[in-house]
């Protein structure tokens, strides 16, 4: 043992590499054995990390950043933003907000259900998009046939439009104005919605697409002087979700009508020279999404409908929409895509993921698993997105707009961020 430890401080002190003439002997031989194994084992490794990095840096501009793809929508740590109240006309549910910016406030419409089953317009604003003090405690918009209804059908009748709390889930309140668009026109907002047409007797099919409008100037000074009440849709056709884009195309107003034209591709858009029904599209034009197949296109296989209103950008018009995933079928998520600037029908880019899904317990309280988004405005370079959690109450999520005009472009994933605070500057 003493003469081995002996030899290796030998060994140790008097082996230089390229120096060595004669080879050690007995015991010693089995040492340099596996100390030249290890340098020939290391010797190798160094080349395969050297050449790997090598690669890396003559490929570095071709390998995404991990930040690159962390690029994630962000709900507000203030949400739900709005909530029911104890005023019978909204103290069952508020959701489903239109969204426009004017004189440096961003404000909501929102879809709201009382004990009635009505679903009529409440009104708020902010400064900053996140923190509403102004909501006004009456309705700001009732169509005026869903007051008539109230007198004719009892609330107990088991075949009108009696509003039922258990049944609620199933899809809505019985009647009156749903689920507002709003967009800026030549200084007019425009409001589209759906509605219940009871001309000729409530029942689910007539619902319709409608339209109405209000100066600028009465919006800003709380005057609900509401004009050019009409039906968009055709009398007899199930439509819902009509959109208006926020300028006119050749001096026509331009409808977005429909998502599914069976071509990933391509989008039903419809050019008008009057809001009404005189140059609308009719069903068989513009089918009902909910007749259509389920077809898979980018994550989802059942696309629903449009979202908020599109958006102008340099790159093309964005587009929120709302679909179904391939393996998660029962719960509606938000997509987006570009459609082109001169042929808004013509899709571009299309977001390779959902960009918001109902993960929130106000997501799923009333009705689970519903994201619908009917308002985005931009301020200050970023996307604010309002929509309905669970048909019960208004979220509100945000992102910089260029970030997600780029993932969208690179077909990169915009993942979910949870309760993050949201930076207003």
């Amino acid at each position: 043992m003493v003469v081995i430890k002996k030899t290796k401080k030998i060994i140790k002190k008097k082996i230089e590499p390229k120096k060595i003439k004669s080879k050690p002997v007995g015991a010693v031989k089995k040492v340099i054995k596996k100390d030249s194994l290890k340098k020939s084992i290391k010797k190798t490794a160094k080349k395969v990390v050297k050449k790997s990095l090598s690669k890396k840096i003559l490929n570095k501009k071709k390998i995404p950043k991990k930040k690159e793809l962390e690029v994630k929508l962000v709900r507000s740590i203030k949400n739900p933003i709005l909530k029911p109240r104890i005023y019978s006309w909204e103290s069952q549910a508020v959701f489903n907000p239109a969204a426009i910016y004017s004189g440096g406030r961003i404000h909501l419409f929102y879809r709201a259900l009382g004990g009635d089953g009505i679903s009529r317009f409440g009104y708020a604003s902010s400064k900053d998009g996140i923190n509403f003090d102004e909501r006004l405690y009456y309705p700001v918009f009732s169509y005026k046939e869903a007051e008539e209804m109230k007198n004719h059908w009892p609330y107990t009748s088991p075949v009108g439009p009696a509003y039922n709390t258990n049944l609620y889930g199933s899809g809505g309140g019985w009647g009156g104005c749903e689920d507002p668009r709003a967009v800026f026109i030549d200084g007019d907002i425009y409001l589209t919605f759906n509605i219940f047409d009871m001309a000729n007797g409530w029942r689910w099919d007539s619902m319709r697409v409608a339209v109405v409008s209000i100066n600028e100037k009465d919006l800003l000074n709380k005057k609900w002087r509401w004009k050019n009440f009409s039906y968009l849709s055709h009398k007899g056709d199930r439509q819902k979700n009509w959109v208006l884009f926020p300028e006119k195309f050749n001096g026509k107003f331009a409808i977005f009508n429909n998502l599914d034209k069976g071509d990933p591709d391509r989008v039903f858009v419809s050019y008008v020279n009057n809001l009404d029904t005189t140059e609308t599209p009719t069903i068989k034009d513009a089918p009902d999404p909910q007749v259509l197949p389920d077809h898979i296109v980018a994550w989802h296989k059942r696309t629903r409908s449009a979202a908020s209103p599109p958006i102008k950008t340099k790159d093309g018009w964005l587009l929120l929409y709302h679909a179904m995933d391939k393996s998660d079928g029962d719960r509606y998520k938000l997509g987006a895509m570009l459609l082109d600037l001169k042929d808004p029908s013509k899709v571009i880019y299309r977001a390779q993921n959902p960009i918001l899904e109902p993960d929130e317990w106000y997501e799923n309280d009333w009705k689970p698993g519903i994201i619908y988004a009917n308002g985005s405005v931009v301020k200050n370079g970023r996307l604010f997105v309002y929509y309905g959690g669970g048909d019960k109450y208004v979220g509100v999520a945000s992102i910089v707009l260029s970030d997600l005009i780029k993932n969208i472009k690179e077909n990169k994933e915009v993942k979910l961020e949870k309760n993050k605070k949201i930076n207003i500057k």
